[in-house]
């Protein structure tokens, strides 16, 4: 068959879900996925508005059944839903009780097998069990730790003659790769209903998908440790700390050069107030990229000037963070150089060398690790502990498709609370 392309709409309001639906149709799409969010949000009605919006479209119910699985296929099918998702997790009398109920109602099986430990053992299971569709899912909590479907598509595809979907993170750049693993069925999500643009989106990746050849985009991609910083250099500071529940800025701290951001590995010290001595030795072992980041008690005076920044800037260091005190702030912001500390003061302490350099210490009352990851800019600073950085990373960057998508709908005319319905959202 013809790859199809398949949008995944998965948002928890009906109306912002219809806008994105109608973009994603003119730019092409031939499927229309009512996504779990989405049903879970408005429920089945979902699926009956978009029949009636979208009457000659196939529509795509992601159930996700684990139970009773006769009637939530009757009442996805009798709400206009052309194909139901079951978890291919669920027991074989569940699936069967699916692909039964389908036939009844008109509708076809989808057996997802997102979680499935061994995927090719248990397609081959589901094949016999007569759904009409195998998916194979990367969740999207497993894409933040920057894994992909398509080795465990290329293994499932020799194994089962069904045509199979896929998901998972899939872009304008890796849908041609989809296709040549074997998929019939290429399902998109955040590309497509994060995007500020979601027709021209559709029509990119559609296109991709005939001619097998990529589009490069800079957003929709989750990267490993080696590429944390193509990402860092887009995100922000608030996009971070979203992504880590509000969390991970380092109280208290100003930008010394306003409109420069800072990005980089720490390098800690620990040194006494005003005892410039190690924050200056750190310079001379840091290594290209890095931070220095100072623990020296929140209190003057400085242990950082004109000086030190010139060395730092020879070195070619991302940055320095200051619990406590810094000086020549104007100099400094001369030099276009990242600094972020407590306070400013003239006055300089002595460098008698007490502290330590590359051990743990504490800004803001948060630790902070060698080796973790420093985002600073316009808003302070967050640090990233490095054991989970690309997650977090990766996280940072859904935030930010998010809010593009957001800010384009209120552009058109609208309010964050109109947009994001907060109303209905308030705690109740």
């Amino acid at each position: 068959m013809k790859p199809v392309l398949q949008v995944a709409l998965d948002f928890v309001d009906l109306k912002r879900a219809v806008k994105c639906a109608g973009e994603a149709v003119a730019g092409g799409v031939d499927w229309l996925e009512a996504g779990t969010p989405l049903i879970k949000s408005e429920g089945l009605d979902v699926v009956r508005e978009l029949r009636r919006l979208f009457p000659k479209k196939t529509l795509v119910a992601d159930m996700k059944i684990m139970d009773a699985g006769r009637v939530e296929v009757e009442i996805a099918a009798k709400a206009g839903a052309n194909v139901v998702c079951v978890l291919g997790a669920a027991s074989d009398a569940t699936i069967k009780e699916c692909v039964e109920a389908a036939h009844n109602y008109g509708a076809k099986i989808q057996a997802d097998l997102i979680a499935v430990r061994d995927a090719k053992q248990r397609a081959i299971e589901i094949e016999k069990l007569g759904v009409d569709y195998i998916g194979v899912h990367c969740a999207i909590d497993d894409q933040m730790r920057a894994k992909d479907p398509f080795r465990q598509l290329k293994d499932i595809r020799k194994a089962v003659s069904l045509p199979i979907a896929i998901a998972g993170g899939i872009n304008s750049e890796t849908a041609p790769q989809a296709v040549r693993s074997g998929a019939s069925i290429v399902i998109v999500g955040g590309a497509i209903n994060k995007s500020s643009d979601a027709k021209k989106a559709t029509s990119e990746i559609r296109s991709s998908m005939l001619t097998l050849k990529g589009i490069k985009t800079d957003l929709f991609k989750r990267v490993s440790e080696k590429d944390i910083g193509s990402v860092l250099k887009i995100v922000s500071t608030a996009n971070l700390s979203d992504a880590m529940h509000r969390t991970g800025h380092l109280r208290g701290l100003q930008a010394i050069s306003p409109g420069v951001k800072m990005h980089g590995k720490a390098l800690t010290v620990r040194t006494y107030p005003g005892d410039w001595a190690k924050a200056v030795e750190a310079i001379d072992l840091a290594e290209e990229g890095q931070v220095i980041v100072i623990d020296a008690g929140g209190v003057a005076p400085a242990v950082w000037g004109e000086l030190a920044t010139h060395g730092a800037i020879q070195k070619k260091l991302a940055g320095v963070v200051i619990d406590g005190a810094i000086r020549d702030s104007h100099e400094i912001r001369a030099l276009r150089f990242p600094a972020f500390a407590r306070i400013i003061s003239p006055a300089a302490g002595e460098p008698k060398g007490f502290g330590e350099i590359g051990v743990p210490v504490s800004v803001s009352g948060t630790r902070v690790f060698t080796g973790d990851y420093i985002v600073g800019d316009d808003d302070g600073v967050v640090v990233i502990p490095g054991q989970n950085a690309a997650e977090i990373i990766n996280r940072a960057m859904s935030v930010l498709e998010t809010e593009n998508r957001l800010r384009k709908e209120i552009d058109l005319g609208s309010t964050l609370a109109k947009v994001a319905e907060l109303l209905k959202w308030e705690k109740k």
